[in-house]
């Protein structure tokens, strides 16, 4: 029974997608179930389009290429969702690569669990000479869970996720794209879901490893996605039209400001090396009391391409 689908969206990152999509191609023990691997290409010039073409070769598999010339990953998303009518869709980014077990444990999740959308955990890769930052940089873009496989409350970003399309994915474009340049398209899509009694579950095997490019693996860029990340809360209780919700958040973010910048300042002085993780703290802190339009920091989407290499 072929009804999962792997989509995977794309942005001028050919090495990266090569390694991405032959994981894939290597999955054991679900491979039978695989209906369709897309490639939604972001690039505008559709750079993907050869690679695409020259690794059906080493697949069986359907391997479809799907354009997706307007710049955004919600777009990217939701143009790959048009090329498979797949009742399962399973989520990897091109800059991932997924273990042997990958696929079959986040299905024998769902199928344990019955959740609309469940997630697996990441290793974070980051360059060699990122120095101090290191350990910081692995752990902001790994993702950590439970030890075991269940339900949680606990919802991440779309990266290495298997979604029930009926439930979890409503409509021809369940992907906002008004924020194709700013991100948190995943973070509206399951708020809503959440609203709507849906539920998650954590695959505790389905591990994936991200590899972070040079130009994004500094700390610079982690703080700015971090302060990003910190707009959600706030941003998502004002699209319920929930004003108590905004002044909560903004009065916990308030404080998660005040706390943690006065330890990152502490930790800087004495150059500890803890002082990345509290920086990131002060910076989700102040998303949420900065959460208004006008203070998103445009991080994908135009911005995204326009740093991406020709």
């Amino acid at each position: 029974m072929r009804n999962v689908a792997v989509v995977i969206p794309t942005l001028r990152r050919p090495g990266s997608l090569a390694r991405a999509l032959r994981s894939v191609f290597a999955q054991t023990g679900a491979l039978d179930r695989v209906a369709a691997v897309v490639v939604a290409d972001n690039d505008p010039q559709g750079s993907a389009a050869d690679l695409v073409a020259q690794l059906r070769a080493e697949t069986a598999l359907p391997l479809i290429y799907a354009p997706a010339p307007t710049p955004g990953v919600a777009t990217a998303r939701n143009i790959g969702l048009t090329h498979t009518d797949a009742a399962l869709v399973a989520f990897l980014d091109d800059d991932e690569a997924a273990s042997p077990r990958w696929l079959s444990s986040l299905l024998n999740a769902q199928e344990t669990t019955g959740a609309d959308v469940v997630f697996g955990p990441i290793r974070g890769r980051v360059p060699p000479d990122t120095g101090w930052t290191t350990d910081y940089l692995e752990r902001f873009f790994g993702r950590a869970g439970p030890a075991e496989t269940g339900l949680t409350h606990v919802t991440h970003g779309c990266g290495n996720s298997l979604m029930v399309r009926a439930t979890a994915l409503p409509g021809d474009a369940p992907f906002d794209t008004a924020m194709n340049e700013t991100g948190g398209e995943d973070d509206k899509l399951f708020t809503a879901l959440q609203l709507r009694g849906g539920r998650f579950g954590w695959a505790a095997d389905a591990w994936v490893d991200e590899f972070a490019p040079a130009d994004r693996a500094t700390l610079r860029y982690a703080l700015t996605r971090a302060f990003a990340y910190g707009q959600s809360p706030s941003q998502m209780a004002a699209d319920r039209g929930d004003v108590f919700g905004v002044v909560k958040w903004m009065l916990v973010g308030l404080v998660q400001t005040a706390v943690w910048g006065v330890i990152a300042l502490g930790l800087t002085i004495l150059r500890r090396p803890s002082r990345a993780e509290a920086l990131d703290r002060a910076a989700r802190g102040l998303g949420k009391v900065l959460w208004t339009r006008g203070f998103e920091p445009k991080l994908y989407g135009k911005a995204m391409l326009s740093r991406a290499p020709r």
